[in-house]
């Protein structure tokens, strides 16, 4: 009897064709592409997070949050294009 996990990826498969297997290499530097932006994204909001005890209205509050949201989501942008160049989808 198939488990619910081979059963879901013999339809994945089916539906969009046989999926890639990612070396140990691959899934090794995936890893450190995680790690470096996990710190990234960690230092930002530190960053962030120090400059927002000091803002005095709420509408530089509101534009910090803002620009924080926006570094962050570079960030994660990157990430997912290094780990997108290692998967060969670019």
């Amino acid at each position: 009897m198939k488990s619910a996990y081979e059963l879901a990826m013999e339809r994945l498969e089916a539906e969009s064709g046989p999926t890639k297997q990612l070396s140990d290499e691959e899934k090794s530097q995936i890893a450190e592409i995680d790690n470096k932006y996990n710190a990234e994204i960690a230092a930002v909001r530190i960053n962030f997070e120090s400059k927002l005890v000091g803002v005095a209205t709420p509408e530089a509050y509101a534009q910090l949050k803002e620009e924080m949201a926006h570094d962050i989501t570079q960030a994660e942008n990157r990430r997912e294009q290094e780990k997108a160049a290692i998967w060969g989808d670019t």
